[in-house]
């Protein structure tokens, strides 16, 4: 167990880990973590089941669950503090059979400059059998910069039989440009799961891609994205089902518009075995009008009983 350097990080990255991780600048994290500020590991530590180890050949590390690992957290936030930032990172995580984790790795960029400022993580999981995985990822964009804000997240998902992985993702407001792309291939027995709550305003730009291979006899998906489009946002959900064996499969986007927010949904269900059972949904409008009219009934404003619907419908 090692610390490669002191948490040294900067008042604006101490702010956006309260937000995206739930750091407690008391306590820390409880658990193994890696820092990573403007491209570089603001602070490290591994614990005796969960190792992290820096690349040799690229910028990233290696986050390897021993087998029979239960009931840990490991933390990998990353933030970009001010403009003309690209940074490119390669995470790969191996979980041992029959490990049952939480992984936590949001995301903030903070831009007060005129230049662009990115963060493109490539996060591919390696889950052995019955291995389980919660995956926490919670994206924000802060600043008063004209310079854009852009998270590009990459996540490839490998999941052996009987193994388990469920993602919960959360982008709410500031970030100008981000497309989010998943893609996960499923053998016997293994399930996926995704929860994507996003919301967009002003000129922001959000597009999500999942693509999900159910290779596996038994094996199954479930995709959700829940989404609010404000201001001149726009916002696109593709995804494409692969049913190739005996499985499950199941994607839908609910989406509410309002001002002159816009979305795009296209479900894809490509059935390759006469036991495959797939389905799609999309729903996409505004609020409804009684729904206000109830909640202003009871002393709230117009205004305020939007907020009060967005916030249920992104929980």
């Amino acid at each position: 167990m090692s610390d490669i350097k002191d948490m040294s990080f900067n008042e604006v990255t101490a702010e956006m880990l309260k937000v995206i991780s739930d750091y407690d600048s008391v306590t820390g994290f409880k658990g193994a973590y890696n820092i990573r500020e403007d491209s570089q590991c603001a602070g490290r530590k591994s614990s005796p089941n969960i190792t992290i180890d820096s690349k040799t050949d690229k910028p990233g590390i290696n986050i390897t669950v021993k087998p029979g690992t239960v009931g840990e957290t490991v933390y990998i936030p990353a933030c970009v503090t001010h403009s003309d930032v690209d940074d490119l990172v390669y995470n790969d995580f191996y979980i041992g059979e029959g490990a049952d984790v939480v992984i936590v790795a949001g995301c903030g960029v903070h831009n007060d400059g005129e230049e662009q400022a990115r963060h493109n993580g490539i996060h591919r999981f390696f889950l052995e059998k019955g291995a389980r995985v919660l995956y926490k990822e919670k994206h924000i964009g802060t600043g008063k910069g004209t310079g854009l804000r852009k998270i590009d997240p990459v996540t490839d998902a490998y999941l052996k039989e009987d193994s388990y992985l469920e993602m919960d993702t959360v982008q709410l407001r500031g970030v100008d440009r981000t497309t989010r792309s998943t893609s996960a291939v499923l053998e016997k027995g293994a399930k996926i799961v995704v929860r994507e709550r996003i919301m967009t305003d002003g000129d922001e730009d959000a597009v999500t891609k999942f693509k999900v291979e159910l290779n596996g006899e038994d094996c199954g998906a479930d995709l959700v994205s829940r989404s609010v489009a404000r201001g001149n946002s726009h916002q696109a959900f593709y995804s494409v089902i692969e049913g190739n064996n005996r499985c499950t499969g199941h994607s839908a986007c609910d989406a509410i518009l309002a001002e002159n927010g816009r979305v795009d949904a296209q479900p894809a269900l490509n059935a390759a075995n006469v036991d495959a059972a797939l389905i799609h949904e999309a729903a996409i409008g505004k609020i409804a009008g009684e729904q206000i009219l109830k909640l202003c009934s009871l002393g709230l404003t117009r205004e305020e009983a939007e907020e009060k619907i967005i916030e249920g419908f992104l929980k």
